[in-house]
């Protein structure tokens, strides 16, 4: 196994106060679109400046200051932050990342909406969804059936996979040898669904330990308290270029089997993330979707893609 550089290297500040959000967990809050001020100003694209809520003001919905049931034209998005490189914190304490960039597009520039970001914990996302606590997900959130009976999902605008790391001098080398090893993953995600299919291949000789956030499996693996970690190729990728010593299992997989053009490393799933929305949201729903099609019609996504992936 060797070193590679699995993700492009952000430039520091490159689209950082043009891509940020906000969050509602007290301080953290970000800048929104432009540079932030108490009562934010915008022109009829939703650009100019933005304000404490994420963005600055566009056109709503023919004049309508409440669209969609939107308290004052801002959707609520509620989000596992961190999880780099779809949601996180620059130095500064700004929110960045695929995720917040793609609300950018979607809501700002298509919909003339405003955003902002809750600081939500993975485990119990779904239900403060279903309690009404924020009107969408963004979170890396996989498409399945599990959670479709759940909630409803807009057309999916990431496709991922399921992946390994290890230490580069360790002595695993191949999926076979990670049986009867410990490996580490984060709580009700699809990772950990991934590591107790691969419990199952290896006849329950694998020991599986789940953490709160993905950051306590990455710990985890740097302190030898577990082989390997189970987790999405992009937020892996970025923990393996940000830390030496850190490297993708490598093989054939289910990218191969599906007739994908696959990476060169392990891949235990083929996944597709979505909005999360509640099963009664359709007219939200179908809005969006539209305005997702139009960011990837223009362009736009691809160019999000390349800030944060490409390379």
């Amino acid at each position: 196994m060797r070193r590679r550089k699995y993700l492009k290297t952000i430039a520091a500040g490159t689209t950082v106060a043009a891509l940020a959000g906000c969050t509602s967990d007290g301080d953290e809050g970000g800048n929104g679109n432009g540079n932030g001020n108490e009562n934010g100003t915008g022109d009829e694209n939703g650009n100019g400046n933005g304000n404490e809520n994420g963005t600055g003001n566009g056109d709503m919905e023919n004049g309508d200051e409440n669209p969609y049931g939107l308290d004052n034209g801002v959707v609520t998005i509620g989000s596992d932050i961190p999880y780099k490189p779809f949601e996180y914190r620059t130095e500064d304490g700004d929110l960045t990342g695929f995720d917040p960039a793609m609300a950018e597009a979607i809501f700002v520039d298509e919909m003339g909406l405003e955003y902002e970001f809750q600081k939500t914990a993975w485990d119990g996302i779904i239900p403060s969804l279903n309690n009404g606590n924020f009107r969408v997900i963004m979170s890396a959130m996989t498409i399945n059936d599990t959670r479709d009976e759940e909630v409803d999902f807009s057309d999916p605008y990431f496709t991922a996979y399921q992946t390994v790391i290890v230490l580069e001098n360790s002595d695993i080398e191949s999926k076979e040898d990670l049986q009867g090893e410990s490996v580490g993953v984060q709580k009700g995600t699809t990772g950990e669904g991934a590591a107790e299919q691969l419990k199952e291949e290896f006849d329950g000789d694998l020991d599986i330990q789940s953490y709160d956030q993905i950051t306590g499996a990455f710990d985890a693996l740097i302190n030898n308290q577990v082989a390997a970690v189970v987790n999405d190729n992009t937020v892996n990728a970025e923990f393996a270029n940000e830390n030496d010593g850190i490297v993708f299992l490598e093989g054939e997989g289910a990218a191969t089997e599906a007739g994908q053009d696959a990476p060169d490393y392990l891949t235990l799933t083929v996944e597709n993330y979505g909005i999360a929305f509640r099963e009664d949201d359709d007219e939200f729903l179908e809005a969006v979707n539209e305005a997702l099609a139009a960011v990837k019609e223009s362009g736009r996504y691809d160019e999000i893609y390349n800030e944060y992936f490409a390379g």
